[in-house]
């Protein structure tokens, strides 16, 4: 046994010989217990079933072979052809629209070849496109690869065929030795044959794989066993579907939660859903952390892409700028004591700002910088900010309320504050400033794949710190600009 730490946890790998011993071997089949609880492995339940079918799907195969002896059935050539020229017809068509715009030709020939390759199933399937005089204008094909159409013969014919006004048809041809069927259509936009076709001694050798009797004595024990089989496995993996229901319902929703495992059996799939709920519980955990740190936009963008990229872009936006006044006299009062303020105002304010669908770009602080328009909503951007501002205002207010009633409170069960209760009294009497503009900004993320912030850079930004600082000029609590008020 080996152990590694790994981010302060301890984990520890077992490596056992080659040729392993008896207990091992035991274990690999029939589980082994963790925690008292013996896991069975789902593989083991999943191979006695799947062996005892195959045994009496192969006993009954053979006994109806020795019974019957008539051989393999020949399968109707009843392939689709057809469809699938039309599906790759339209798609040509559609390709040299796009070419047209784009004038990509190399692009536009292998968009169809891709699309042609996307539809073969056999190795020696085809699908082309030909002009007339015999030169490829794309290929598809999973080994055979076709320099030029040199049968000159179905060239004639399939031009004979144009001139007398039918454009599509089907055609016998040679390729590389090998004869084939095929269906063609004449596209004038790429004046070109698109040809979709099957290498006739391969198709015909699916064809060939069973009897008609044996097939339908196969299906019919098939049926029965698949409908017995089907009520065991059903009901040993039935867990297996609740987990995935929600799963399901999880991405539905964006949301991690847990899984409902009540009665699940002792099994690898409980214990997969075991692990898959504590991680969850670990994840949401972290994720509640990180919405801490994060604005609410980017967790909801991380979270459904999975990713946080260093990336930005211009958006216009309304800027709000909160800044709490007198932070100097605030500061050298109360010392230390200032988070515990600054964190009780903060409690609030960001709470309105986020009722407000706005999000928090930094705390720097006494000063707060909210933007509004990154998250959808029916309400104008700078209506959302104004209102927010107020709520700021109003917090702040009840926060003078709360000190103004303790202090009376003091005052009739003391008679007076000291000297020192007085300023501290004074110094949480919190006034905030809010100035608030907006426009075109850059906003998004910036730093390195190590350490990243979310950011809001423009002439906006510095603009509304300067209304705020107006505040204070002007004796009044909120001056927004021109912009806020459109």
């Amino acid at each position: 046994m080996v152990a590694v730490r790994y981010y302060g946890r301890e984990i520890h790998f077992v490596f056992v010989p080659a040729g392993g011993d008896m207990k091992g071997a035991i274990e690999t089949i029939v589980g082994r217990k963790i925690g008292g609880t013996r896991v069975i492995p789902l593989v083991s339940k999943i191979l006695a079933i799947f062996v005892l079918f195959l045994l009496i799907s192969n006993f009954a195969t053979n006994y109806i072979n020795l019974v019957l002896n008539r051989g393999q059935q020949i399968e109707l050539l009843n392939q689709l052809l057809v469809k699938d020229l039309k599906d790759l017809y339209v798609f040509c068509t559609n390709q040299y629209e796009i070419y047209t715009y784009a004038q990509d030709l190399d692009g536009a020939i292998k968009s169809m070849s891709e699309k042609a390759m996307s539809e073969l199933k056999r190795s020696k399937a085809v699908s082309f496109g030909v002009h007339t005089d015999g030169e490829i204008l794309f290929q598809a094909s999973p080994t055979v690869t076709i320099d030029r159409f040199r049968d000159e013969a179905v060239l004639a014919q399939m031009a004979d065929a144009l001139a007398d006004g039918t454009p599509e048809g089907a055609i016998r041809f040679a390729l590389d030795g090998a004869e084939y069927f095929g269906v063609y259509k004449y596209n004038p936009r790429w004046e070109s044959y698109i040809v979709r076709a099957e290498e006739l001694d391969e198709f015909y050798a699916e064809s060939r794989r069973n009897f008609r009797n044996i097939s339908l004595a196969i299906i019919g024990i098939t049926l029965v066993c698949a409908l017995v089989g089907a009520f065991l496995v059903g009901y040993i993996l039935r867990f297996v579907g609740a987990i995935t229901r929600s799963i399901m319902r999880m991405q539905e929703r964006q949301n991690l939660d847990l899984i409902d495992l009540e009665g699940a059996p002792n099994d690898d799939v409980t214990y997969l859903g075991v692990a898959f709920n504590a991680l969850s519980s670990e994840i949401r955990n972290l994720l509640d952390i990180f919405r801490k740190f994060a604005t609410r936009d980017i967790v909801n963008k991380a979270y459904r892409e999975r990713q946080i990229r260093l990336e930005g872009r211009q958006e216009e936006l309304t800027i709000l700028f909160s800044d709490i006044k007198s932070f100097t006299f605030i500061t050298e009062t109360l010392g230390t004591d200032i988070i515990k303020l600054l964190n009780l105002h903060y409690e609030n304010a960001i709470a309105r700002i986020h009722e407000a669908d706005g999000v928090i770009g930094s705390i720097i602080g006494d000063a707060l910088l909210a933007v509004f328009g990154t998250i959808p909503s029916e309400t104008n951007k700078s209506v959302l900010a104004v209102r927010a501002g107020y709520q700021i205002q109003q917090v702040a207010g009840e926060l003078r309320k709360q000190m103004y009633r303790k202090r009376e409170e003091i005052i009739r069960q003391r008679g007076a504050l000291t000297d020192t209760e007085e300023a501290v009294y004074r110094a949480v009497l919190l006034e905030v400033g809010v100035g608030i503009d907006g426009g075109a900004v850059f906003y998004g993320n910036i730093g390195s794949t190590r350490r990243m912030t979310n950011t809001v850079i423009g002439d906006n930004v510095n603009s509304a710190s300067r209304l705020e600082g107006l505040t204070r000029v002007y004796q009044v609590p909120i001056i927004c600009s021109d912009y806020a008020k459109k």
